[in-house]
């Protein structure tokens, strides 16, 4: 199973744009990258009308859609679905999988903190923070990156996890 590590952050702290800027470098570097973001509300992917969306409204409990270039599974579920269980059904053929959320789980993180939208990082930091990525220098028992260097970051999570 591929190495897990959770993007954590408070809301509108820039989660998907160090996403959106680490994922072509590790790219660039031959590492194959999976993403899983976690949502805590309910959520429909579907577009209303769609023909993917009417069988869902048909009352199918799972609906794929596929193509040449991709595969999309909407699947019914009674409960939140263990990161591990997902990474070992999906994510086989990857190198990394980076997951947007599970603030709580048990995976290895790196928190985001940008001064200009909260006024503290996250409390309550625990052994599985690996390191925080921010706009402000700070005292930290932990590696801090700037928001900018994803190369940085990139070189550390394949340092840490021998990718």
């Amino acid at each position: 199973m591929p190495p897990i590590i959770s993007i954590i952050g408070k809301a509108n702290s820039g989660k998907t744009t160090l996403l959106e800027k680490l994922i072509p470098v590790l790219r660039g570097r031959q590492i194959r990258v999976g993403t899983i973001k976690h949502h805590v509300h309910e959520f429909n992917m579907d577009k209303p009308g769609k023909d993917t969306w009417r069988h869902k409204q048909a009352g199918a409990n799972v609906v794929a859609l596929s193509s040449p270039t991709g595969l999309g599974i909407i699947r019914e579920t009674d409960h939140d679905t263990p990161l591990d269980e997902i990474v070992q059904r999906y994510f086989d053929d990857v190198d990394l999988v980076i997951t947007e959320g599970y603030k709580s789980g048990p995976a290895p993180k790196i928190e985001i903190f940008r001064l200009a939208a909260h006024d503290e990082p996250l409390a309550n930091r625990d052994h599985t923070w690996l390191t925080i990525v921010s706009d402000k220098a700070m005292a930290c028992d932990l590696p801090l990156f700037t928001l900018d260097d994803t190369a940085g970051l990139a070189d550390f999570l394949i340092n840490t996890f021998s990718l």
